[in-house]
């Protein structure tokens, strides 16, 4: 059977239940291309900075994700995306890879977000904010200034655009699949208003860390130029990371997901099912099976995480662990091959 959408739990990306195979491959295809053409671009930058950096900020923005925070009044639940915080501090190609490893690692490791729909989830949480809002509306408004002003104005705007891009890309991913019932005004009359709410907090949340890291390596706001390396802010985010993915995921919201909670609205069932498909069933047992940490808990006891009184959760300490470790090594070691790549360019 194909699995319903979770009911709450730490992170929730698009299901292959929302999907047709053949807008989930067309999905595949252009987040891949969009991956070979961030990394064509970083190659062509004279980078001496930033793309060390991409291990560290997206082991920072995994652990950040898990942190579920309740929208009051709704009985819904959002997480960060840090696709524009990212694209903020690397620019948005290194930005983009970096958020690509951690949806990849999140899809295989932990189930998060179906196989089908990691391409729709590429497009969904990292092109808007690295391509559309980092851009147009970022740049635009905040500059490389340093102003908390002009950063708060940038980051609340370009953080909503982006969770509303997405929100309303998902919507439009559903439609075309026509593999569900959800009508299309209604669920965008949900999807849209959660999502601005989450934004808000994205924005706020962006905001916060941009003011600090504008106090402490202001260099990372600019394009990098210099030769002198943020090591204060290396070893903050790995910090960080850590301690966010190994503590602070122990007091995520139980409430459902922004996307769990509009189609739980618009379908009048909090068990929703699409109907069955080959594909779908094939995928999720094939994710099944490569998941070692499913929802972010043992494959034996999912209760391990939900069922004790104590905020203390062995699992999910070491999901969070294991997974910013992960997403560590793999865009870092994904920016040194860059890097590299670039310098032996240099040579030639």
């Amino acid at each position: 059977m194909t699995p319903p959408l979770r009911e709450g739990g730490i992170i929730m990306h698009m299901a292959d239940a929302l999907l047709s195979p053949v807008v989930g491959g067309v999905f595949w295809i252009a987040g891949g291309a969009l991956i070979g053409y961030s990394a064509k671009k970083i190659r062509e930058e004279h980078d001496m900075v930033k793309t060390p950096l991409m291990g560290v900020l997206g082991a920072f923005v995994f652990a950040a994700q898990m942190i579920n925070f309740t929208i009051p009044g709704t009985g819904s639940s959002g997480h960060l995306g840090g696709g524009l915080l990212l694209a903020v501090l690397l620019g948005p190609y290194r930005a983009f890879i970096t958020l690509a490893s951690v949806l990849i690692i999140q899809c295989l490791f932990f189930a998060d977000g179906g196989l089908l729909a990691l391409g729709c989830n590429l497009i969904n949480l990292a092109f808007f904010p690295a391509f559309i809002a980092f851009p147009f509306i970022y740049r635009v408004i905040a500059g490389n200034s340093a102003s908390p002003g002009k950063l708060a104005a940038g980051s609340m705007m370009a953080a909503t655009a982006g969770l509303l891009m997405g929100a309303l890309s998902v919507v439009l991913e559903t439609l075309f699949s026509g593999i569900t019932e959800l009508p299309f005004r209604t669920f965008v009359l949900f999807m849209l208003p959660i999502h601005l709410a989450i934004g808000l907090v994205e924005g706020l949340v962006t905001w916060g860390v941009l003011v600090f890291v504008s106090r402490t390596d202001p260099a990372l706001l600019v394009p990098a130029k210099s030769s002198v390396r943020p090591h204060f802010s290396f070893a903050l985010f790995a910090i960080l990371a850590l301690l966010t993915g190994g503590a602070g995921s122990w007091f995520a919201s139980s409430q459902p997901d922004g996307l769990e909670w509009s189609i739980a609205k618009v379908s009048g069932s909090e068990a929703f099912r699409p109907a069955d498909e080959p594909v779908h069933e094939a995928l999720a047992a094939f994710q099944q099976k490569i998941a070692f940490l499913p929802d972010y808990g043992f494959k034996s006891g999912p209760e391990s995480r939900t069922g004790s009184a104590s905020p203390v959760k062995a699992a999910t300490s070491l999901a969070g662990i294991v997974g910013s470790l992960s997403v560590l090594a793999a865009a870092g070691a994904i920016g040194l091959v860059l890097r590299r790549k670039r310098q032996e360019q240099e040579d030639v």
